[in-house]
């Protein structure tokens, strides 16, 4: 018995050599990633961001309380890329990127477009970790109720008659034209 410890040791060291060698063990994600594009007519928009899911709760008003702001997902903050400026709401929106966040309420939605890079959409005290002097645009938006609930918190850049950014959740649809 004395004898088969060492062996098992020198057996198993490159089994856990190997597995930890890729570093630690990923679990998927409870609200994962996911990502909108547009590309048409060299105009480019992308899109990142995390897809919380609702699993029966109270979306907007609750979860996500009217009046303040929102990471516009979960995890790291959303970001917004452009390769043109986009007139929006009659305001342009120089090309590049940029973090985007929302001040969702009952009827209408502020959308806004900051310069800033954060590292994670909230800070330690569960507070929105944008800082409102680096905002590069704010347009408000309109709400609509949509008749199927939507599970899975999603953004679109929708081609329509001029390319259209979506956020669906819920029963809740906003749409910004990016002209």
């Amino acid at each position: 018995m004395r004898n088969l410890l060492p062996a098992l040791a020198l057996l198993s060291a490159p089994i856990l050599l190997a597995l930890t060698a890729n570093g630690p063990v990923q679990r998927p994600r409870s609200s994962p990633p996911g990502t909108a594009t547009y590309n048409k007519d060299g105009l480019k928009i992308e899109v990142n961001y995390s897809r919380p899911y609702k699993k029966g709760r109270e979306i907007f008003g609750e979860l996500v309380p009217y009046g303040r702001v929102w990471r516009t997902g979960a995890n790291e903050a959303t970001t917004f890329s452009t390769n043109q400026a986009l007139n929006i709401a009659g305001k342009t929106l120089p090309a590049g990127k940029y973090t985007l966040w929302t001040i969702p309420n009952a009827d209408n939605w502020q959308v806004i477009f900051n310069k800033r890079m954060y590292p994670w959409g909230i800070n330690m005290e569960g507070e929105a970790s944008r800082d409102p002097a680096d905002d590069a645009l704010e347009v408000t938006a309109p709400v609509e109720q949509t008749s199927k609930v939507v599970e899975q918190f999603t953004i679109n850049v929708v081609d329509s008659a001029v390319p259209t950014l979506e956020f669906v959740w819920d029963r809740t649809q906003v749409s910004v034209p990016l002209k």
